[in-house]
Protein backbone atom coordinates (compact mmCIF):
# COMPACT_ATOMS: atom_id res chain seq x y z
CA UNK A 1 0.00 0.00 0.00
CA UNK A 2 1.52 3.22 -1.19
CA UNK A 3 0.43 6.64 -0.03
CA UNK A 4 0.88 8.20 -3.46
CA UNK A 5 -2.03 6.24 -4.93
CA UNK A 6 -4.95 4.16 -3.67
CA UNK A 7 -4.23 0.60 -2.54
CA UNK A 8 -5.51 -0.73 -5.84
CA UNK A 9 -2.64 1.02 -7.63
CA UNK A 10 0.07 0.26 -5.09
CA UNK A 11 3.66 -0.05 -6.18
CA UNK A 12 5.08 -3.55 -5.72
CA UNK A 13 8.73 -4.32 -5.86
CA UNK A 14 8.33 -7.96 -6.79
CA UNK A 15 8.88 -8.54 -10.49
CA UNK A 16 6.16 -10.73 -11.95
CA UNK A 17 3.69 -9.69 -9.24
CA UNK A 18 1.53 -7.50 -11.44
CA UNK A 19 -2.24 -7.93 -11.25
CA UNK A 20 -5.14 -6.14 -12.84
CA UNK A 21 -5.37 -4.09 -9.66
CA UNK A 22 -1.69 -3.31 -9.09
CA UNK A 23 1.10 -2.55 -11.54
CA UNK A 24 4.43 -4.28 -11.23
CA UNK A 25 7.53 -2.84 -9.66
CA UNK A 26 9.57 -0.17 -11.43
CA UNK A 27 11.01 -1.84 -14.51
CA UNK A 28 14.43 -3.39 -14.09
CA UNK A 29 17.14 -1.65 -16.04
CA UNK A 30 19.05 -3.37 -18.79
CA UNK A 31 22.39 -4.65 -17.46
CA UNK A 32 24.97 -1.91 -17.28
CA UNK A 33 28.17 -2.29 -19.29
CA UNK A 34 29.93 -2.27 -15.92
CA UNK A 35 27.68 -5.00 -14.52
CA UNK A 36 29.00 -8.40 -13.57
CA UNK A 37 27.41 -11.39 -11.85
CA UNK A 38 27.83 -12.19 -8.19
CA UNK A 39 27.65 -8.75 -6.56
CA UNK A 40 27.01 -8.79 -2.81
CA UNK A 41 26.29 -6.06 -0.29
CA UNK A 42 26.30 -5.54 3.47
CA UNK A 43 23.41 -4.03 5.35
CA UNK A 44 24.27 -1.17 7.74
CA UNK A 45 25.73 -2.38 11.00
CA UNK A 46 23.35 -2.19 13.94
CA UNK A 47 24.03 0.46 16.58
CA UNK A 48 22.60 -1.16 19.71
CA UNK A 49 24.61 -2.60 22.57
CA UNK A 50 23.80 -6.27 22.09
CA UNK A 51 24.72 -8.89 19.52
CA UNK A 52 21.75 -10.21 17.57
CA UNK A 53 20.54 -13.75 17.06
CA UNK A 54 17.97 -15.11 14.65
CA UNK A 55 15.81 -18.15 14.00
CA UNK A 56 12.77 -19.12 11.93
CA UNK A 57 9.43 -20.73 12.74
CA UNK A 58 7.12 -22.67 10.48
CA UNK A 59 3.61 -22.05 11.78
CA UNK A 60 0.50 -23.95 10.67
CA UNK A 61 -3.01 -22.76 11.50
CA UNK A 62 -4.91 -26.05 11.40
CA UNK A 63 -8.19 -24.23 12.13
CA UNK A 64 -8.04 -22.05 9.02
CA UNK A 65 -8.15 -22.95 5.34
CA UNK A 66 -5.72 -20.94 3.26
CA UNK A 67 -7.70 -18.30 1.31
CA UNK A 68 -5.31 -18.58 -1.64
CA UNK A 69 -4.96 -22.41 -1.61
CA UNK A 70 -8.20 -23.91 -0.33
CA UNK A 71 -6.92 -27.49 -0.20
CA UNK A 72 -4.57 -26.82 2.71
CA UNK A 73 -4.33 -25.18 6.11
CA UNK A 74 -2.88 -21.70 6.34
CA UNK A 75 0.86 -21.83 6.99
CA UNK A 76 3.41 -19.09 7.55
CA UNK A 77 7.12 -18.57 7.86
CA UNK A 78 8.36 -16.00 10.36
CA UNK A 79 11.82 -14.88 11.40
CA UNK A 80 12.63 -13.97 15.00
CA UNK A 81 15.44 -11.50 15.69
CA UNK A 82 16.52 -11.14 19.32
CA UNK A 83 19.23 -9.89 21.67
CA UNK A 84 21.78 -12.70 21.98
CA UNK A 85 24.05 -13.62 24.86
CA UNK A 86 26.85 -14.04 22.37
CA UNK A 87 27.26 -14.29 18.62
CA UNK A 88 30.81 -15.58 18.26
CA UNK A 89 31.00 -19.10 16.93
CA UNK A 90 27.58 -19.10 15.27
CA UNK A 91 27.01 -18.81 11.50
CA UNK A 92 25.58 -15.57 10.18
CA UNK A 93 21.92 -15.75 9.20
CA UNK A 94 21.41 -15.62 5.40
CA UNK A 95 19.64 -12.53 4.11
CA UNK A 96 17.16 -14.79 2.36
CA UNK A 97 16.63 -18.57 2.17
CA UNK A 98 18.25 -20.39 -0.76
CA UNK A 99 14.97 -21.11 -2.54
CA UNK A 100 13.81 -17.52 -2.25
CA UNK A 101 17.21 -16.30 -3.45
CA UNK A 102 16.93 -18.57 -6.48
CA UNK A 103 13.46 -17.21 -7.28
CA UNK A 104 14.65 -13.63 -6.86
CA UNK A 105 17.70 -14.26 -9.03
CA UNK A 106 15.66 -15.81 -11.82
CA UNK A 107 12.93 -13.20 -11.81
CA UNK A 108 14.97 -10.07 -11.07
CA UNK A 109 12.81 -9.32 -8.01
CA UNK A 110 14.31 -6.62 -5.77
CA UNK A 111 17.11 -6.00 -8.26
CA UNK A 112 17.11 -2.57 -9.91
CA UNK A 113 20.16 -3.60 -11.92
CA UNK A 114 18.42 -6.49 -13.71
CA UNK A 115 18.10 -10.29 -13.29
CA UNK A 116 21.16 -12.34 -12.43
CA UNK A 117 23.32 -9.45 -11.25
CA UNK A 118 23.31 -10.02 -7.48
CA UNK A 119 24.47 -13.04 -5.48
CA UNK A 120 21.41 -13.03 -3.20
CA UNK A 121 22.04 -16.56 -1.91
CA UNK A 122 25.35 -15.64 -0.30
CA UNK A 123 24.47 -12.30 1.28
CA UNK A 124 24.52 -12.56 5.07
CA UNK A 125 23.05 -10.52 7.89
CA UNK A 126 25.01 -9.75 11.04
CA UNK A 127 22.65 -11.94 13.12
CA UNK A 128 24.00 -15.18 14.56
CA UNK A 129 21.76 -18.09 13.59
CA UNK A 130 20.44 -19.99 16.64
CA UNK A 131 22.64 -18.08 19.11
CA UNK A 132 21.40 -18.31 22.74
CA UNK A 133 18.98 -15.58 23.71
CA UNK A 134 19.85 -13.00 26.34
CA UNK A 135 16.95 -13.90 28.63
CA UNK A 136 18.11 -12.07 31.73
CA UNK A 137 15.05 -9.89 31.36
CA UNK A 138 11.69 -9.96 29.60
CA UNK A 139 11.90 -8.22 26.21
CA UNK A 140 9.15 -6.25 24.45
CA UNK A 141 7.93 -8.03 21.33
CA UNK A 142 7.43 -6.14 18.07
CA UNK A 143 5.91 -7.59 14.90
CA UNK A 144 6.75 -6.50 11.35
CA UNK A 145 4.56 -6.87 8.25
CA UNK A 146 6.05 -6.10 4.80
CA UNK A 147 4.42 -4.28 1.93
CA UNK A 148 1.76 -5.77 -0.29
CA UNK A 149 3.31 -8.57 -2.40
CA UNK A 150 6.71 -8.00 -0.79
CA UNK A 151 8.92 -10.37 1.20
CA UNK A 152 9.70 -10.00 4.90
CA UNK A 153 13.34 -9.96 3.82
CA UNK A 154 13.10 -6.27 2.94
CA UNK A 155 12.54 -5.39 6.61
CA UNK A 156 15.70 -7.08 7.87
CA UNK A 157 17.88 -4.05 8.64
CA UNK A 158 15.38 -2.37 10.97
CA UNK A 159 14.57 -5.69 12.64
CA UNK A 160 18.25 -6.30 13.42
CA UNK A 161 18.65 -2.73 14.67
CA UNK A 162 15.72 -3.05 17.09
CA UNK A 163 16.95 -6.44 18.30
CA UNK A 164 20.36 -4.91 19.04
CA UNK A 165 18.50 -2.40 21.22
CA UNK A 166 16.79 -5.09 23.27
CA UNK A 167 13.60 -6.00 21.42
CA UNK A 168 12.39 -9.34 20.10
CA UNK A 169 11.28 -8.70 16.51
CA UNK A 170 9.06 -11.09 14.56
CA UNK A 171 8.95 -10.54 10.79
CA UNK A 172 6.12 -12.25 8.90
CA UNK A 173 5.77 -13.48 5.34
CA UNK A 174 2.19 -13.58 4.07
CA UNK A 175 2.22 -16.80 2.04
CA UNK A 176 0.96 -16.75 -1.57
CA UNK A 177 1.01 -12.96 -1.50
CA UNK A 178 4.78 -12.67 -1.00
CA UNK A 179 6.75 -13.38 -4.21
CA UNK A 180 8.29 -16.54 -2.75
CA UNK A 181 8.27 -18.21 0.67
CA UNK A 182 10.55 -21.13 1.49
CA UNK A 183 9.40 -23.77 3.97
CA UNK A 184 11.46 -26.49 5.69
CA UNK A 185 12.79 -29.08 3.27
CA UNK A 186 13.25 -26.53 0.51
CA UNK A 187 9.63 -26.27 -0.60
CA UNK A 188 8.99 -22.84 -2.11
CA UNK A 189 5.48 -21.43 -2.46
CA UNK A 190 5.08 -18.68 -5.04
CA UNK A 191 2.66 -15.84 -5.31
CA UNK A 192 -0.95 -16.47 -6.35
CA UNK A 193 -2.88 -14.13 -8.67
CA UNK A 194 -4.71 -11.31 -6.94
CA UNK A 195 -6.94 -8.79 -8.67
CA UNK A 196 -9.53 -6.14 -8.00
CA UNK A 197 -10.71 -4.46 -4.84
CA UNK A 198 -12.13 -7.72 -3.48
CA UNK A 199 -8.71 -9.35 -3.84
CA UNK A 200 -7.13 -6.49 -1.93
CA UNK A 201 -9.72 -6.77 0.82
CA UNK A 202 -9.05 -10.49 1.05
CA UNK A 203 -5.33 -9.80 1.29
CA UNK A 204 -5.79 -7.35 4.16
CA UNK A 205 -8.18 -9.65 6.01
CA UNK A 206 -5.71 -12.53 5.57
CA UNK A 207 -2.84 -10.39 6.85
CA UNK A 208 -4.78 -9.40 9.98
CA UNK A 209 -5.66 -13.05 10.67
CA UNK A 210 -2.03 -14.04 10.06
CA UNK A 211 -0.81 -11.48 12.57
CA UNK A 212 -3.27 -12.52 15.26
CA UNK A 213 -2.35 -16.17 14.72
CA UNK A 214 1.35 -15.34 15.10
CA UNK A 215 0.56 -13.65 18.42
CA UNK A 216 -1.30 -16.79 19.51
CA UNK A 217 1.71 -18.96 18.63
CA UNK A 218 4.12 -16.66 20.46
CA UNK A 219 1.93 -17.03 23.54
CA UNK A 220 2.22 -20.82 23.26
CA UNK A 221 5.98 -20.51 22.90
CA UNK A 222 6.12 -18.30 25.99
CA UNK A 223 4.25 -20.97 27.94
CA UNK A 224 6.87 -23.55 27.04
CA UNK A 225 5.47 -25.18 23.92
CA UNK A 226 7.28 -25.33 20.59
CA UNK A 227 4.91 -24.06 17.86
CA UNK A 228 7.23 -24.94 14.99
CA UNK A 229 5.41 -27.41 12.74
CA UNK A 230 8.48 -29.67 12.51
CA UNK A 231 9.33 -29.27 16.18
CA UNK A 232 12.77 -27.96 15.31
CA UNK A 233 15.07 -26.88 18.10
CA UNK A 234 14.64 -23.28 19.27
CA UNK A 235 17.37 -20.95 20.56
CA UNK A 236 17.98 -21.40 24.26
CA UNK A 237 16.13 -18.81 26.33
CA UNK A 238 13.69 -17.66 23.63
CA UNK A 239 10.49 -18.51 25.51
CA UNK A 240 11.61 -16.75 28.67
CA UNK A 241 12.61 -13.58 26.82
CA UNK A 242 9.19 -12.98 25.23
CA UNK A 243 7.57 -10.06 27.04
CA UNK A 244 4.10 -10.38 25.56
CA UNK A 245 2.58 -7.95 28.01
CA UNK A 246 4.29 -5.24 25.87
CA UNK A 247 3.65 -5.72 22.15
CA UNK A 248 4.19 -3.33 19.26
CA UNK A 249 3.81 -3.59 15.51
CA UNK A 250 5.15 -1.71 12.51
CA UNK A 251 5.03 -2.22 8.78
CA UNK A 252 5.86 -0.75 5.43
CA UNK A 253 3.19 0.13 2.85
CA UNK A 254 0.52 -2.60 3.06
CA UNK A 255 2.27 -3.76 6.22
CA UNK A 256 1.70 -0.38 7.82
CA UNK A 257 -1.99 -0.65 7.00
CA UNK A 258 -1.91 -4.18 8.45
CA UNK A 259 -0.43 -2.84 11.68
CA UNK A 260 -3.16 -0.24 12.03
CA UNK A 261 -6.02 -2.57 11.13
CA UNK A 262 -4.76 -5.35 13.42
CA UNK A 263 -4.52 -2.87 16.30
CA UNK A 264 -8.16 -1.96 15.67
CA UNK A 265 -9.34 -5.53 16.25
CA UNK A 266 -6.72 -6.87 18.68
CA UNK A 267 -5.92 -5.04 21.89
CA UNK A 268 -2.85 -7.16 22.52
CA UNK A 269 -0.96 -4.68 20.34
CA UNK A 270 -0.12 -1.62 22.41
CA UNK A 271 1.52 0.68 19.86
CA UNK A 272 2.07 0.78 16.12
CA UNK A 273 3.77 2.48 13.18
CA UNK A 274 2.63 2.83 9.57
CA UNK A 275 5.51 3.52 7.19
CA UNK A 276 4.06 5.07 4.04
CA UNK A 277 1.01 2.84 3.73
CA UNK A 278 -2.28 4.15 2.43
CA UNK A 279 -5.42 3.40 4.46
CA UNK A 280 -7.83 3.28 1.53
CA UNK A 281 -8.81 0.68 -1.06
CA UNK A 282 -9.73 3.30 -3.64
CA UNK A 283 -10.65 6.97 -3.77
CA UNK A 284 -13.97 6.46 -2.01
CA UNK A 285 -13.50 3.45 0.29
CA UNK A 286 -11.31 3.69 3.38
CA UNK A 287 -10.12 0.89 5.65
CA UNK A 288 -12.21 0.49 8.82
CA UNK A 289 -9.34 1.80 10.95
CA UNK A 290 -9.26 5.01 8.90
CA UNK A 291 -12.97 5.49 9.50
CA UNK A 292 -12.75 4.84 13.23
CA UNK A 293 -9.22 5.69 14.38
CA UNK A 294 -7.31 4.19 17.31
CA UNK A 295 -7.15 4.94 21.02
CA UNK A 296 -3.55 3.76 21.48
CA UNK A 297 -0.18 5.22 20.42
CA UNK A 298 0.37 5.28 16.68
CA UNK A 299 2.89 6.98 14.41
CA UNK A 300 2.55 7.76 10.72
CA UNK A 301 5.82 7.96 8.78
CA UNK A 302 5.53 9.12 5.17
CA UNK A 303 7.83 9.91 2.32
CA UNK A 304 8.23 13.48 1.12
CA UNK A 305 4.95 15.39 1.11
CA UNK A 306 2.82 12.39 2.09
CA UNK A 307 1.06 13.47 5.27
CA UNK A 308 -2.33 13.57 6.93
CA UNK A 309 -2.71 17.09 5.56
CA UNK A 310 -2.91 15.88 1.96
CA UNK A 311 -3.81 12.15 2.09
CA UNK A 312 -7.54 11.68 2.74
CA UNK A 313 -7.31 8.28 4.47
CA UNK A 314 -4.55 9.51 6.78
CA UNK A 315 -6.59 12.64 7.56
CA UNK A 316 -9.60 10.53 8.46
CA UNK A 317 -7.47 8.27 10.66
CA UNK A 318 -5.74 11.26 12.29
CA UNK A 319 -8.96 13.11 13.08
CA UNK A 320 -10.59 10.04 14.65
CA UNK A 321 -7.63 8.74 16.65
CA UNK A 322 -7.70 9.67 20.32
CA UNK A 323 -4.43 8.08 21.42
CA UNK A 324 -0.93 9.56 21.32
CA UNK A 325 -0.02 10.23 17.68
CA UNK A 326 2.65 11.71 15.44
CA UNK A 327 2.95 12.28 11.70
CA UNK A 328 6.53 12.43 10.41
CA UNK A 329 7.61 13.14 6.85
CA UNK A 330 10.99 11.91 5.60
CA UNK A 331 11.91 14.66 3.17
CA UNK A 332 13.32 13.72 -0.26
CA UNK A 333 12.51 10.06 0.40
CA UNK A 334 10.51 7.68 -1.76
CA UNK A 335 8.26 4.73 -0.99
CA UNK A 336 10.96 2.07 -0.62
CA UNK A 337 13.18 4.29 1.50
CA UNK A 338 11.40 2.55 4.38
CA UNK A 339 12.90 -0.82 3.41
CA UNK A 340 16.35 -2.32 2.94
CA UNK A 341 16.28 -0.83 -0.56
CA UNK A 342 17.44 2.40 1.11
CA UNK A 343 20.75 0.63 1.69
CA UNK A 344 21.12 -1.90 -1.10
CA UNK A 345 20.06 0.27 -4.05
CA UNK A 346 23.01 2.67 -3.49
CA UNK A 347 25.31 -0.33 -2.99
CA UNK A 348 24.17 -1.88 -6.26
CA UNK A 349 24.36 1.49 -7.98
CA UNK A 350 28.01 1.78 -6.98
CA UNK A 351 28.87 -1.65 -8.38
CA UNK A 352 26.43 -2.10 -11.24
CA UNK A 353 25.19 1.33 -12.24
CA UNK A 354 21.49 1.94 -11.58
CA UNK A 355 19.89 4.61 -13.81
CA UNK A 356 19.34 7.78 -11.81
CA UNK A 357 15.61 7.89 -12.57
CA UNK A 358 15.12 4.32 -11.39
CA UNK A 359 17.16 4.92 -8.24
CA UNK A 360 15.06 7.97 -7.42
CA UNK A 361 11.88 6.01 -8.06
CA UNK A 362 12.93 3.47 -5.45
CA UNK A 363 14.51 5.61 -2.73
CA UNK A 364 14.24 9.28 -3.67
CA UNK A 365 17.17 11.64 -3.26
CA UNK A 366 17.54 11.59 0.52
CA UNK A 367 21.10 10.81 1.65
CA UNK A 368 20.93 7.06 2.39
CA UNK A 369 22.98 6.98 5.60
CA UNK A 370 21.09 9.92 7.08
CA UNK A 371 17.77 8.37 6.11
CA UNK A 372 18.70 5.11 7.81
CA UNK A 373 19.92 6.87 10.94
CA UNK A 374 16.75 8.96 11.17
CA UNK A 375 14.45 5.98 10.76
CA UNK A 376 16.34 4.00 13.37
CA UNK A 377 16.25 6.88 15.82
CA UNK A 378 12.53 7.64 15.54
CA UNK A 379 11.30 4.05 15.38
CA UNK A 380 13.40 3.09 18.40
CA UNK A 381 12.31 6.18 20.30
CA UNK A 382 8.66 5.42 19.61
CA UNK A 383 8.86 1.89 20.97
CA UNK A 384 11.09 2.92 23.88
CA UNK A 385 8.49 5.45 24.96
CA UNK A 386 5.40 3.35 24.48
CA UNK A 387 6.60 -0.18 25.28
CA UNK A 388 9.26 0.62 27.88
CA UNK A 389 7.81 3.76 29.45
CA UNK A 390 10.96 5.75 28.68
CA UNK A 391 9.97 9.28 27.59
CA UNK A 392 11.80 10.44 24.47
CA UNK A 393 12.48 14.12 23.75
CA UNK A 394 13.10 13.17 20.12
CA UNK A 395 9.36 12.62 19.66
CA UNK A 396 8.42 16.09 20.87
CA UNK A 397 9.53 18.17 17.90
CA UNK A 398 12.08 18.74 15.12
CA UNK A 399 15.61 17.54 15.78
CA UNK A 400 18.79 19.22 14.57
CA UNK A 401 20.34 15.76 14.46
CA UNK A 402 17.75 14.60 11.93
CA UNK A 403 16.71 17.58 9.79
CA UNK A 404 15.37 15.17 7.15
CA UNK A 405 12.38 14.45 9.39
CA UNK A 406 9.56 16.98 9.38
CA UNK A 407 6.87 16.99 12.06
CA UNK A 408 3.38 17.46 10.62
CA UNK A 409 0.91 19.18 12.96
Amino acid sequence: MNTTVPLALCLVIAAGAATSAAPSAPPSAAPSPRAHAGVRFELPKSTGRQPVGSTELHLVDSDRRDPWAHDRARELMVSIWYPARRAKGYPRQPYMPAGVARSVDESGSFDPAGPGQVDWANIRTEAAAMAPVDDRESRPVVLYSPGLQVSRTLGTSTAVELASRGYVIVTVDHTYEAPAVEFPGGRVELQKPMSGIEGLKKALDTRVRDTRFVLDQLALLHRGRNPDAEGRRLPKGLAKALGLERVGMYGHSGGGATAAETMRVDRRIDAGINMDGTLQFNDSEFLPVARRGLDRPFMLMGKANQTHLNKPSWRSFWDRSTGWKRDLSLEQASHFSYTDAQSFVPALDERLGVPAQLREQYIGTVEPERSTAAQRAFISAFFDQHLRDRPQDLLNGPSSAHPEVRFID
